[in-house]
């Protein structure tokens, strides 16, 4: 990137901090969706909301399945480094 590049894009850096910023957020909260071991955490969480009567057992199968879910499409899907 030459001088006179250099200075016509430079407004654009708070922009391109923003994105990059972003992205990898981005990436941690999907990392933080698809972690096996958040899940299994949220699972024995919510287990014990249930025992606790804190949770109902209605709402209780309900967020069941959905982490479970989330575990099994973790598990099915390649890691970021998977080639194929």
């Amino acid at each position: 990137m030459g001088l006179l590049s250099g200075l016509l894009l430079l407004p654009l850096a708070p922009v391109r901090g923003v994105i990059w910023v972003a992205e990898k957020a981005e990436e941690v909260a999907d990392r933080e969706l698809h972690d096996p071991s958040v899940i299994r955490a949220q699972l024995a969480e919510l287990n014990q909301e249930l025992e606790d009567g804190n949770v109902g057992l209605e709402e209780f199968e309900r967020e069941e399945e959905e982490l479970l879910d989330r575990l099994h499409a973790g598990t099915v899907r390649p890691s970021p480094n998977h080639r194929r």
